[in-house]
């Protein structure tokens, strides 16, 4: 983020966009969410710092799915800590997150798009609900499931009589005031 200067024109207003985004409220519910996992505190500062490095996130994938990321990289220079989003993003995906949701390693280096990051952390809390084997805390709302149904060849043919509500209905319908080929006359 250093080397970018300020952005003017229409990449500000990208920027200012794209922070507009930002839920601060949900940002702390996912730090609360992480440091239930976790069990530990986290650093102090704000969203975006404490997750820069990757190593927290890398900490939160071990604990969902122990020993999915064998090296954390604590220290190095900027491309080792890349390294570690990249990984906490395979193994998000492993997890269940869908492509869509995985936000790109330099949304969160950067600092580009946050926003994008909280919607990855949100669909990793919402994935729990799809492993039966994770006990720890989930986050968001459950994911539906298919609720398949079948009716007898009777069920079928007795629902076809039936005029719906939702077709309407037809009191009251006439012809009156309709003029097709008819001129208008004054």
């Amino acid at each position: 983020m250093s080397s970018r200067g300020p952005a003017y024109g229409m990449s500000a207003q990208v920027a200012n966009k794209m922070a507009s985004k930002r839920d601060q409220g949900l940002e702390a519910e996912l730090l609360q969410w992480i440091e239930a996992i976790l069990g530990e505190k986290l650093p102090p500062g704000s969203f975006d710092d404490i997750l820069r490095d990757g190593v927290i996130l890398c900490n939160l994938m071990n604990k969902m799915m122990p020993g999915c990321i064998q090296k954390i990289n604590t220290s190095g220079g900027q491309f080792k800590m890349m390294e570690n989003i990249n990984r906490f993003q395979d193994a998000a995906k492993k997890w269940g997150v869908p492509e869509i949701d995985v936000f790109q390693t330099v949304d969160l280096w950067e600092k580009r798009n946050i926003a994008q990051v909280a919607q990855c952390l949100m669909a990793l809390g919402r994935a729990c609900y799809l492993h039966p084997e994770w006990k720890g805390p989930c986050l968001g709302p459950k994911p539906s499931e298919e609720n398949k149904r079948e009716f007898t060849e009777e069920q079928l043919r007795a629902g076809e009589g039936m005029i719906n509500l939702q077709y309407g209905t037809n009191k009251g319908a006439n012809a009156s005031g309709l003029n097709f080929g008819n001129t208008r006359h004054m």
